[in-house]
C-alpha cells in the first residue's frame, strides 16, 4: 500500500490525537506498535474491537502488532473512564481470562505469516521480576506528582465522593513502564489506545525519553458513542461480548442491525474492512430515493459478524433472524428452531404451565417483558406476537396446535424483541 497508515486511519475516523506529527514519517517504514488489553472478563467486548481493528490496519500496511495482555495491570485496574474503583480479581481468574481472550486476536489479525506476525505478551512476565523498592527507586523517581495529579482521570476521581486509592493512582506508572520495557526489549515505537488512555500513553513516552533519550509515539482514537445517546457496545442485557459463549452470533448481529442511520456509516468505517469508496457508495444509496430501510445496517451486521464469528456465524445469525421475523410469510420449522436455540434469547418452560397461558402471562414468564401491564398495553397497540403472528385478543390462550413440533413457541414484543420458548415435559 502506498498511502501512509496514519493518513488512512484519519480518513476512517480512527484518529483522535497523535503525540507528534513525526509519527507519520516514522510509519513510512515498518514499525512495531502495541495496544494493551486488561483481562477483566473472560471475553473482550465490542468496544475493544476498535483497538483490534487499528492493529489489523497497521498489520495490513506492513507494521507489526504487539498485543499486551495485562496479567499485571489487570491486578490493579485501570481507573480511566471509571467513576469508582474496579473490584480486584483473583490471580487465577485473571490467568483464565487471559487464556480466553487470546482467541479474539486470532479472529481478526493474521497469524499465518502472510503479513507481519503479531506478538502476544503478558506484562506479568516482566513485572513479577521487579521488586517494589527497585520499582519505586528506579522508575517512580521519574514521575512528578504535579503532572500525575493534573490528569483528567485523576482529577475527576479525586473530586468524587469515593476518591481514588493509591493502587489506582499507581496505574499510570505501571502502564508507563510497559511502554519503556516494550521499546527497550521489543523495539516497540508506538502505543495506541482510546482517548481516555491519553494520559497513560504520555506517561510512557515521557518515561522512555528520560530513561533512553529516545522518542516514541502515541495515537488515540475517539471513544465511540451512539447518536441516540446509548453507550456503544451495550444493550439492555449488558455488554456485547466477542465470545459466542456469552453473546451468540444472532444477538451480536441483532445489536448491529439495529444501529441508527446516523451511526451506520461511521461504524462501517471503524468496524469493517470495506474500502472507503464502497462505504461512500453505501452512504450515497442511503440518501437516494427508493432506498430500502436498514440495508446499510444489514451490511454492517454481516461484515462485523463475519469478522468475529466467521461465515458459519453469519449463517446462524441470518437463519435465526429469518426464523424470528414477524409476518405471515415467515415459516417456522422445529428443526431450524432446534438448531438456533442457542443463538437467540431462549427460556425453558414446562408444557403444563404454558398450555392455556395468555400472552401477557407468557411474556412475563419468558422474561420478554417485565410486567403484565406492559404486555397488555402491547396487545392493544398491535405489538404482541406468537410464532410471528400478531395477537390482538387479550383472552387468546396457548393451544396445543400453536406449538411448533409440539415443543417450541416464539414470543415477540414488537418486531425485533423475541424469545424462543422451549417446552419440557414436567
Amino acid at each position: 500500500m502506498t498511502k501512509n497508515i496514519i493518513t488512512y486511519l484519519q480518513e476512517r475516523g480512527f484518529v483522535d490525537a497523535i503525540t507528534s506529527e513525526e509519527l507519520k514519517t516514522a510509519c513510512d517504514k515498518p514499525i512495531k506498535l502495541y495496544c494493551g488489553f486488561d483481562p477483566t472478563a473472560e471475553s473482550l467486548h465490542l468496544g475493544n474491537l476498535i483497538g483490534i481493528m487499528v492493529l489489523a490496519h497497521f498489520q495490513r500496511f506492513g507494521h507489526t502488532p504487539v498485543i499486551v495482555l495485562g496479567g499485571a495491570t489487570g491486578r490493579i485496574g485501570d481507573p480511566s473512564g471509571k467513576s469508582q474503583e474496579r473490584p480486584l480479581l483473583d490471580i487465577e481468574v485473571i490467568r483464565s481470562n487471559i487464556n480466553s481472550i487470546r482467541t479474539h486476536f486470532e479472529q481478526v489479525l493474521k497469524f499465518d505469516g502472510s503479513l507481519p506476525r503479531p506478538e502476544i505478551v503478558n506484562n506479568d512476565d516482566w513485572f513479577r521480576k521487579i521488586g517494589v523498592i527497585d520499582f519505586l527507586r528506579d522508575i517512580g523517581k521519574h514521575f512528578r506528582l504535579g503532572p500525575m495529579l493534573s490528569k483528567e482521570m485523576v482529577r475527576t476521581r479525586l473530586e468524587s465522593e469515593e476518591g481514588m486509592s493509591f493502587t489506582e493512582f499507581s496505574y499510570q506508572l505501571i502502564q508507563g513502564y510497559d511502554f519503556y520495557h516494550l521499546y527497550s526489549q521489543h523495539d516497540v515505537a508506538l502505543q495506541i489506545g482510546g482517548s481516555d488512555q491519553w494520559g497513560n500513553i504520555v506517561s510512557g513516552i515521557e518515561l522512555t525519553r528520560k530513561l533512553s533519550g529516545k522518542s516514541v509515539y502515541g495515537l488515540t482514537w475517539p471513544l465511540l458513542t451512539r447518536s441516540d445517546g446509548k453507550k456503544f457496545g451495550k444493550s439492555e442485557q449488558g455488554a456485547i461480548w466477542l465470545s459466542a459463549k456469552l453473546c451468540s452470533p444472532y444477538q451480536f448481529y441483532q445489536y448491529l442491525v439495529r444501529m441508527p442511520d446516523a451511526d451506520v456509516i461511521h461504524m462501517l468505517k471503524m468496524l469493517t474492512f470495506l474500502e472507503l469508496n464502497e462505504i461512500a457508495e453505501i452512504e450515497k444509496q442511503m440518501k437516494a430515493p427508493g432506498y430500502v430501510a436498514n440495508t446499510a445496517q444489514k451490511r454492517l451486521a454481516e461484515e462485523v459478524t463475519r469478522i468475529i464469528h466467521g461465515e458459519e456465524g453469519v449463517e446462524k445469525a441470518l437463519k435465526a433472524t429469518e426464523a424470528a421475523a414477524p409476518g405471515k410469510e415467515a415459516v417456522l420449522d422445529g428443526a431450524v428452531l432446534q438448531e438456533i436455540a442457542a443463538d437467540m434469547p431462549s427460556v425453558s418452560l414446562s408444557f403444563s404451565d404454558v398450555l392455556n397461558m395468555r400472552y401477557a402471562d407468557l411474556a412475563v414468564a419468558a422474561n420478554l417483558l417485565p410486567s403484565k401491564g406492559e404486555a397488555n398495553r402491547l396487545l392493544k397497540n398491535g405489538g404482541a406476537y406468537i410464532n410471528n403472528q400478531q395477537i390482538t385478543d387479550p383472552n387468546f390462550a396457548i393451544r396445543k396446535e400453536d406449538l411448533i413440533d409440539g415443543q417450541f413457541l416464539v414470543v415477540g414484543a414488537g418486531k425485533k424483541k423475541k424469545v424462543l420458548v422451549s417446552l419440557r415435559d414436567c
